[in-house]
């Protein structure tokens, strides 16, 4: 009896197959972000979750449009550009004007995200590059800092901005008063209670997100504790004279949004090393960059030029740290 022969079907690497969708991904990072989230608007009132409301739709709408314009399957499903609305919004003051987030969803979604062709094809962070790009352009509306006002029903704007400093622009000037030396002022830093941006909220709850991912399998240690690591280190080794190295290092990892960064930033999938050597000396040099920009750049803040600077040179990590086959050369 003849029998037809199989057909083998051959296809493009990789062949391995997992039950893990991005979605299901995306949607354990925001599950992350959510007790953060919840922090801001106690601390900072409801404009808070506002902000980060016109943010995510702002970021799904702008990636739905260029799917509309570009005749492409609807991409929004898989939540990565309501990862990024959130990761914008934690970037931005309560008080700053709501359309500041829309250019910011617009820049990083359908210039950096979509342009390059979507989801994988970017080789820098989104958020980061949306963050970057209003500091840059409206400096003044994102440096209105509020003082905290723990009520979750508060509207908060731009005439309850502060021209205090935050904790991490105090530390910078090189003097620390006597006021942040205290066992409440530290309390407030875990706790989220100070001026700031959105992610810069409750430092526990941060740590809590990331330890949640690192649980899920959705990051690695390697670059949050390579990150950390660096910044404590250095922190500790090179405190600015007169000022204790201990509290420096503590309002170094606490303040601004280096835990923020480290857990969720960083360890993007598209912007990261591939390999885990790779992920360390990315971690590590992201800890030389934030460290070195907040000691003798003009700003207190230095983890979102980091992140970009170390994305731009993932490609060369990778080439480096990348095993080689079996009996060929570099």
């Amino acid at each position: 009896m003849n029998q037809q022969p199989e057909l083998l079907l051959v296809t493009s690497s990789p062949h391995v197959h997992t039950p893990l969708t991005t979605s299901a991904l995306m949607k354990d990072v925001v599950i992350a972000l959510l007790p953060a989230l919840c922090a801001s608007i106690y601390i900072f009132g409801i404009r808070a979750g506002v902000q980060v409301a016109v943010s995510v739709l702002s970021c799904v709408g702008f990636e739905a449009l260029f799917c509309r314009l570009r005749k492409w399957e609807n991409t929004t499903f898989d939540l990565s550009a309501v990862v990024t609305g959130i990761l914008l919004a934690f970037n931005l003051p309560v008080a700053a004007p709501l359309w500041l987030p829309v250019v910011g969803s617009f820049l990083a979604i359908f210039i950096v995200k979509m342009l390059f062709g979507g989801l994988g094809k970017n080789f820098v962070n989104p958020a980061l590059i949306g963050r970057v790009f209003l500091a840059n352009s409206w400096s003044s509306d994102m440096v209105c800092w509020t003082q905290p006002v723990l009520n979750p029903l508060a509207w908060t704007t731009a005439a309850d901005a502060i021209t205090g400093a935050t904790p991490l622009g105090v530390v910078k000037s090189g003097v620390l008063p006597e006021a942040y030396t205290h066992a409440g002022q530290l309390w407030n830093m875990l706790l989220g209670v100070h001026g700031g941006c959105l992610g810069e909220t409750c430092a526990l709850l941060l740590i809590a997100g990331g330890l949640y991912l690192l649980a899920r399998g959705v990051i690695t240690w390697h670059i949050p504790t390579a990150y950390l690591g660096t910044v404590a280190v250095l922190s500790l080794l090179f405190p600015p004279e007169g000022m204790s190295a201990l509290l420096y290092t503590f309002y170094n990892l606490t303040g601004g949004g280096l835990l923020l960064g480290a857990f969720f930033m960083a360890t993007d999938y598209v912007t990261s090393p591939l390999t885990p050597k790779g992920r360390l000396l990315y971690g590590v040099g992201c800890g030389l960059l934030t460290v070195f920009i907040r000691r003798f750049g003009p700003a207190a803040e230095g983890v979102s030029f980091s992140i970009l600077i170390m994305n731009l040179l993932v490609w060369f990590i990778d080439r480096a740290t990348m095993p080689r086959r079996f009996g060929e050369e570099r």
